[in-house]
């Protein structure tokens, strides 16, 4: 577990350009967030219609601080939440999202040939997650890709227009007919009755029976001076479009359900309990769903502890020959006694100052097992010649340890201090390699313990002493071969000496071979894929593309299973996977399991070159997974100033010359254009002529194209949003924009002398 020093704050602000998302939100934010001096830095991303800003904290902040110091942020972002534009949202702070990976997740699928719709494997995934949120030991539960089911009012333009009304005065009249609150309270002498006014919207026949008032109506005659909403407008139960979120498994629709482990369980057996609900869960499906386990941490590290668990064993092997060969059997047998006293010592001690077991912590063990013998090794041997001197057990056991104990303890000092500094080590780099460093510690502290008590009681009781042969039977079990080679090298030392330092010197002149990476890449039959089309591309036309990889995907021999988000990051499945590029309807991540490690290793550049050729439209990142702390790119370039078109030039001349080097796959810059847009350049005398002003169009225009969110506006029996839009067809933007009316101040006598209400934008 890394310590979470960042978290995130999201803002939508629906139709403005970066420049103005910049200006009047990410500024506003990042002014407030400058006041709390533990904030190490703050990077921000402002794009159309979208903020995102990402926290990142001190690395000395301690832990007992942590949690208030969130909350001073959170405080600070709500003091900025006042100070932003009408129609920005509200912003969002996320910890959540820190460097911890989910431990297990689920796909929900529609079976081969089924015709499940996607809100009805939205509705099971939401009970899937409300179930694994209430299991023991759960942290944090999220589902990607489920379908935002609202009621959809679309108003007839034509019908609105000859009404003279405008879709915001019919959310408006949603929002007045939904009662809600109480109206009051009637106190009388025996009880209190709490009065409300019936009227809440249950169903679609209350919404189609709301009245919309119409003096326009009156005074043409044309019928009911009362109109209501279903005679203007379509009323139906459906699926948001465009989606914010798609999540595709196998090439097919689905729902993800991540789910993260708290830090403080076994991974095993919280992963048995959450099988087993998923299991109780699959038999509740219907027919046409099918619920599939895409990820189990549980898998990978019962794996790595195996594996690191062997290497233990190995050093514990190497060690007892090695003391067979020089010492004997009876002191190898009592340093083999000593090692797992040891281990479990140090266990007992890490479970106590709250280190877990996981891969760091027992390569610690690992680290410290060649060091923590020569306690053992020297007091055994201290004791063995002592009684081979005829000395009495308990004088021979006394002077040894009187003996050694300052040497012993002086040279565990020594190495404990060395590793000191990397024990201490502050923020994300100290909980990744710190636990190396106390595990190594308390090893070898109890090694020091172990060695003057108990390693000197199994001495002088395993051990014999003159009198019993000791000199004889207490050589190595190879000692002639061993003492014959002693003596050849202290005859011929120099020949020695150079056959000593020859592998030394040939690793020396091999290291310039080796490759230079601190955090290697780590053995995983996992990989994923970053897909990024241009700044503007709709949420669509991502997925058009991302299906386009998948299949080429799924058709490459060794792939398993593909999971895909688009239009947002896919659940973390590796620490140091940190979620990025929320709300981007032109990005999308894929998760890419493998038959082995060493087809991960070998797919990873060949589906590069190759992905790259099969759809150059998008830029696509085929990356495997690397240890240590999360990075963008193996390399990175800030260039800071106040003018954004220089940046964005030196930014691109930048790119240019990287992806010119013949080891740079890709290269991008981060400050490019904004995403294409259509500017209406409208005569303003004309506008004010026509009983408008240039804001009013810019308004009208709002409702008229994008539709008016339902938000707090009204929420039906299922808690759906209400949203009202206006009905559109197929046309382009450019000729649907060109044939809008706006309605003038003036609309009512408009409609009165029978002409159209409202006066084309082309006009």
């Amino acid at each position: 577990t890394i310590t979470n020093l960042f978290a995130s704050v999201l803002t939508p602000y629906p139709g403005a350009d970066p420049k103005r998302v910049e200006a009047l939100v990410t500024e506003v934010i990042e002014a407030e967030l400058d006041t709390i001096p533990e904030i190490k830095r703050t990077t921000s991303v402002s794009r159309t219609g979208f903020s995102a800003i990402q926290i990142a904290l001190s690395e000395f902040v301690p832990d007992s601080r942590l949690e208030q110091l969130w909350s001073e942020i959170r405080d600070a972002i709500a003091d900025a939440a006042v100070r932003l534009p009408e129609g920005a949202g509200d912003p969002e702070f996320s910890t959540d999202r820190s460097a911890t990976a989910f431990t297990a997740i689920f796909a929900l699928e529609r079976r081969h040939g089924g015709d499940a719709s996607l809100p009805l494997m939205s509705r099971y995934a939401d009970h899937l997650a409300d179930l694994l949120r209430r299991s023991p030991g759960t942290e944090y539960v999220e589902v990607y890709g489920e379908a935002e089911e609202e009621v959809l009012v679309e108003i007839d333009p034509l019908k609105l227009s000859y009404l003279g009304l405008t879709p915001d005065a019919v959310s408006r009249a949603i929002a007045a007919a939904d009662a809600k609150v109480r109206a009051g309270r009637v106190r009388g002498s025996e009880a209190d009755y709490l009065l409300e006014v019936e009227g809440e919207i249950r169903d679609l026949a209350r919404l189609r029976a709301i009245p919309i008032v119409s003096q326009q109506g009156r005074d043409r005659a044309v019928g009911a001076p009362i109109v209501r909403l279903g005679d203007v407008a379509s009323i139906r139960r459906s699926e948001r479009t465009p989606p914010r979120e798609i999540a595709i498994a196998e090439g097919e629709r689905a729902v993800l359900v991540a789910a993260r482990m708290t830090p403080d369980r076994q991974v095993d057996v919280w992963m048995r309990r959450v099988v087993a609900e998923a299991d109780a869960f699959r038999r509740q499906l219907p027919d046409g769903l099918v619920l599939r386990q895409t990820f189990d941490q549980s898998a990978y590290t019962t794996e790595r502890l195996s594996e690191l668990a062997g290497n233990m064993m190995a050093g514990v092997a190497l060690v007892v020959v090695v003391l067979l060969i020089t010492l004997g059997w009876r002191a190898a047998l009592i340093v083999a006694l000593i090692l797992p006293l040891t281990s479990l010592l140090t266990l007992f001690i890490l479970q106590l100052i709250g280190i877990v077991i996981h891969q760091m912590s027992v390569t610690g063990l690992i680290v410290a097992l060649g060091l923590l013998v020569d306690g053992a090794i020297v007091m055994t041997d201290e004791i063995r010649r002592r009684l081979n001197d005829g000395m009495t057990r308990l004088a021979a056991i006394g002077q040894s340890v009187e003996r050694l104990a300052a040497p012993l303890l002086a040279s565990t000092v020594t190495t404990v201090l060395a590793f000191t500094p990397m024990a201490l080590l502050p923020g994300p780099a100290g909980d990744f390699v710190g636990s190396i460093a106390l595990s190594v510690i308390v090893m070898l502290a109890s090694s020091l313990l172990l060695s003057m008590t108990i390693t000197p009681a199994l001495a002088g009781f395993i051990l014999r002493d003159k009198a019993q042969g000791g000199s004889r039977e207490d050589k190595g079990l190879f000692w002639s071969l061993y003492g014959g080679l002693l003596k050849l090298s202290l005859r011929w030392r120099a020949l020695a000496a150079s056959i000593a330092a020859a592998p030394a010197v040939v690793g020396f002149l091999a290291s310039p071979t080796l490759v230079s990476q601190f955090f290697p890449e780590t053995d995983r039959n996992q990989f994923h894929v970053q897909l990024y089309l241009p700044q503007g591309a709709s949420i669509e036309a991502t997925r058009k593309s991302a299906l386009q990889v998948d299949a080429i995907l799924r058709g490459t021999p060794d792939v398993g299973q593909v999971q895909w988000v688009i239009g947002g990051p896919a659940p973390g499945f590796y620490y140091n996977l940190i979620p990025q590029n929320d709300a981007k309807p032109d990005f999308a991540q894929a998760l890419v399991t493998t038959a082995s490690p060493q087809a991960t290793e070998r797919l990873v550049p060949s589906l590069q070159r190759k992905l790259d050729a099969a759809a150059p439209q998008a830029r696509i990142l085929v990356r495997g997974l690397i240890q240590g702390p999360p990075v963008t790119a193996p390399i990175e370039m800030r260039i800071m100033g106040p003018e954004l078109r220089e940046l964005a030039r030196l930014g691109e001349e930048a790119r240019r010359r990287l992806a010119a080097l013949p080891a740079v796959t890709h290269a991008w810059a981060e400050l490019s254009d904004s995403a294409p847009k259509l500017a209406l350049a409208l005569d303003e005398d004309k506008v004010r002529l026509a009983g408008l002003t240039l804001g009013d169009v810019a308004r009208q225009l709002e409702t008229l194209i994008e539709g008016v969110e339902g938000g707090s506006l009204i929420e039906a029996s299922e808690r759906l949003p209400v949203r009202v839009r206006i009905s559109a067809d197929d046309r382009s933007a450019a000729d649907r924009i060109a044939e809008l009316r706006v309605l003038p101040a003036s609309a009512a006598a408009t409609a009165a002398q029978g002409g159209d209400a409202g006066v084309p934008l082309s006009a």
